[in-house]
């Protein structure tokens, strides 16, 4: 059969788009059977000896996907004619690859000794040889190789079972969570496919499935391939991670609304998979020896590693059981058996209204067990026992963030968010209100409108309903409305204006509400992502804290220097009435002559040479006798591995104050060259600017988020400067994509801007300074 033919037989498959998923790989593997046997017959035609053609790894499962790799395997016992037949069989597969089918062919020519010999210290090759299916030729050939390959997998099942086990845990501290992921890889991440295959080549070794579990395996084993052959299909190549900006393009392909519900199904399915992989590889790993069963709690006690409901407890009778089971489990570290799990799912009673004494108890317990608790709330919830415990949890439930800020998804971000609380009780009075309040700070993301709004509504809900007195849920009603406070102020606030002081102690009230959200701020930005607590950030809120608790004790500003800029060093500098530049490892201060469009300036050299900025503060004084008014700018930057190159950077730092920079011109330049790769949300927002006269005593704040581009920060100072405004201070953030950046500026005459129109202008100008 020509390689014409061939490509016609694939492509025939591929334009098909009613099927998808297995059935396609199913499909795609039948018809590159036919072309395969084709060329087979071809190239041995009139060559003596015996050959056999075997299709293995995912092709001999029969789940080609479209640009999957081409595994095969050129079995023979005739060394002096088969380089004439590989010769003929692998150059018309190259032949097709170069065109559009883009075939990776992955091919192998051994007799059955030499693959018997691989295979017996290769996981890949015994695996790959597990699955394989004769496709053409000397077919006693490819018996008699698969038949010793599943031979020896059985026989040395505790050798290959530890080898799987070892590549499993490796694999998954590699390439995360497929669950939780923003971006999973589909195959190698935990409870991806490979996940699968694995479970699968564990089952042939012996290790036993449940018959449930494996019809569960199959389910999810479905959604993720049909997500991976959507991938192919939309994207045209080869790829196992989802990218962000793909996902909107997968999910009608793949056979679902949207985006989020195309994620939410890949949770679902990768949690499956976790959870039937950990079942097996416990008990293949086995459990450890017990000498007698060991009493947890009220009917409940440690058996060989498990925890296990006492044959006379009744769930349905006794509706704290499920609680004193799971933070029983937390606490010892141990799994729940699945018989008690399956015992719960059938029986447990709906707590009552309010909670029984001590359930609430038996919550907080669980929650103060840090992340041992978090495998416990995956099996509750693999049972669907964690929403009789709090129903408001099911619309969270493997919801997915889709932005490149989060880490994971609504519920297993709480779940971290009450984990890394729990370590920091030392900080707080009421360590019970601080992971209760860490658990449910998001609980409004999965319902319509604002998550903040929604989630104080549920709290005022869910807090009687637990047992908490008046008190306790105003506190963690002021937690969930708060939750974001501190972090926002800190990053985006001048933190010595007595302005933003007073609205942080007013919004908390109290030191202990105080502590709570500074623990709670801490947990938060942990669980979100690596970028979201870094020692710029703590610092900023560490004294933010500080200074509220200065106020909420009676303290007054009057009693504290708070203002960190202008130091001594640049009051000095700018005394002296000439240019300056000074650098630190992260931090360039420029003292001129005040001017317009100084700041927009120097904030224009550090994005040429690809500086992100932090923060910044500015300082002014009056013209004296003999010298004329100076300014004060320092920059607060986040510099790269392999740090700031500050010859170059103050260069042109010079050259731009002396007009002898091209800044406009040398950004558009980079603008066309530089390429990042995008990580976009589901929806780019778009610019928005916000001012606030309230927010400072002595400056007008603006407030502009924007999606993240090169030069912003200099652009939208340039538009500052022309309006004949003066920037005291600024803070700039970077969130993902997008960037938040708050000015506190003034007149000329060092007043806040109060003329209606001049506000409307400010406005105009920056919006059209980004568009």
């Amino acid at each position: 059969m020509s390689v014409i033919s061939g490509t016609e037989l694939r492509n025939a498959v591929l334009a098909d788009r009613s099927v998808g998923g297995r059935a396609l790989c199913r499909a795609l593997s039948d018809a590159t059977d036919e072309w395969l046997i084709g060329l087979f017959e071809a190239a041995t035609a009139g060559i003596k000896g015996r050959f056999a053609l075997v299709a293995t790894g995912g092709y001999g499962r029969g789940e080609l996907a479209p640009y999957s790799d081409l595994d095969v395997l050129l079995l023979h016992d005739s060394p002096k004619t088969v380089a004439q037949v590989a010769e003929r069989l692998w150059y018309p597969i190259w032949d097709a690859s170069k065109g559009a089918d883009k075939i990776k062919l992955g091919h192998a020519v051994r007799t059955v000794k030499e693959a018997k010999e691989l295979a017996s210290d290769d996981l890949d090759t015994a695996t790959s040889l597990l699955t394989a299916r004769h496709l053409a030729g000397d077919a006693a050939l490819t018996s008699d190789l698969l038949g010793i390959i599943a031979s020896d997998w059985r026989s040395r099942r505790a050798h290959w079972l530890a080898v799987l086990a070892a590549g499993v845990a490796s694999r998954h501290e590699e390439a995360g969570e497929a669950a939780f992921l923003l971006e999973p890889n589909l195959k190698e991440s935990s409870g991806g496919l490979r996940d699968v295959h694995a479970l699968h080549w564990a089952e042939a070794a012996g290790a036993l499935i449940a018959p449930a579990d494996r019809a569960a395996l199959a389910q999810a084993e479905d959604t993720l391939l049909a997500v991976r052959v959507a991938l192919h299909r939309t994207t045209g190549r080869a790829g196992d991670v989802l990218l962000l900006q793909e996902q909107e393009t997968v999910a009608p392909e793949a056979g679902f609304r949207d985006s989020d519900v195309l994620m939410a199904a890949v949770s679902v399915a990768a949690r499956r998979v976790v959870w039937i992989g950990d079942e097996t590889w416990s008990r293949v790993n086995g459990l450890p020896p017990v000498a007698s069963d060991h009493v947890l709690a009220s009917g409940v006690f440690l058996r060989g590693g498990e925890v296990e409901l006492e044959a006379a407890a009744d769930p349905s009778q006794d509706a704290t059981l499920m609680l004193r089971v799971a933070r029983t489990a937390a606490e010892s570290g141990a799994r729940i058996s699945r018989a008690t799990l399956e015992r719960l799912e059938s029986s447990a009673a709906v707590l009552p209204a309010p909670w029984p004494t001590g359930a609430i108890d038996d919550l907080v317990g669980l929650l103060l067990s840090g992340h041992r608790a978090i495998p416990v709330f995956e099996a509750l919830d693999h049972y669907d026992l964690l929403v009789r415990i709090l129903p408001e949890w099911a619309p969270v439930r493997c919801k997915p963030q889709r932005n490149a800020y989060h880490r994971f998804t609504v519920d297993r971000h709480l779940w971290e968010t009450a984990a890394n609380a729990a370590a920091l009780v030392h900080r707080v009075t009421r360590p019970d209100l601080l992971v209760l309040g860490a658990l449910l700070h998001d609980i409004g993301k999965g319902y319509p409108g604002d998550h903040t709004d929604v989630g104080v509504d549920l709290v005022r809900v869910i807090g009687p309903r637990l047992g908490l007195i008046d008190d306790d849920v105003d506190v963690i009603v002021t937690m969930v409305r708060q939750h974001l406070l501190l972090p926002d102020v800190a990053t985006r606030r001048d933190l010595s204006d007595d302005g933003t002081i007073n609205a942080v102690a007013e919004a908390v009230g109290n030191d202990v509400t105080l502590d709570l959200l500074s623990a709670l701020t801490e947990a938060d930005s942990l669980a979100t992502g690596p970028s979201a607590w870094g020692s710029w950030k703590r610092e900023l809120v560490t004294l933010l804290v500080d200074r509220t608790h200065h106020v909420l004790g009676g303290g007054d500003f009057t009693q504290v220097n708070w203002r960190l800029f202008p130091t001594s060093e640049v009051l000095e500098l700018m005394g002296e009435g000439t240019t300056a530049i000074r650098t630190t490892e992260d931090r360039v201060t420029v003292v001129a002559p005040d001017r317009p469009g100084l700041f927009s300036r120097v904030a224009g050299v550090l994005s040429l040479h690809g500086l992100d900025v932090l923060d910044a503060e500015a300082h002014s004084d009056d013209s004296v006798a003999g010298r004329q008014a100076m300014a004060a700018n320092e920059f607060r930057l986040l510099p790269p591995k392999e740090g700031i190159k500050w010859d170059r950077v103050v260069d042109d730092l010079q050259r731009a104050l002396d007009g002898q920079l091209a800044i406009e011109s040398r950004l558009a330049e980079r603008a066309k060259t530089y390429r990042r790769r995008k990580m976009l949300s589901a929806t780019v927002s778009s610019p928005s600017v916000r001012i606030h006269n309230d927010a400072s005593s002595n400056a007008t704040v603006i407030e502009v988020r924007a999606p993240d581009k090169i030069g912003i920060l200099h652009r939208i100072t340039k538009s500052l400067g022309e309006l004949g405004l003066d920037i005291r201070h600024a803070k700039v953030q970077t969130m993902g994509n997008e960037v938040v950046d708050t000015f506190y500026v003034r007149t000329a005459d060092r007043l806040k801007v109060l003329d209606p129109f001049h506000l409307k202008e400010i406005e105009r100008a920056i919006l059209h300074a980004l568009s």
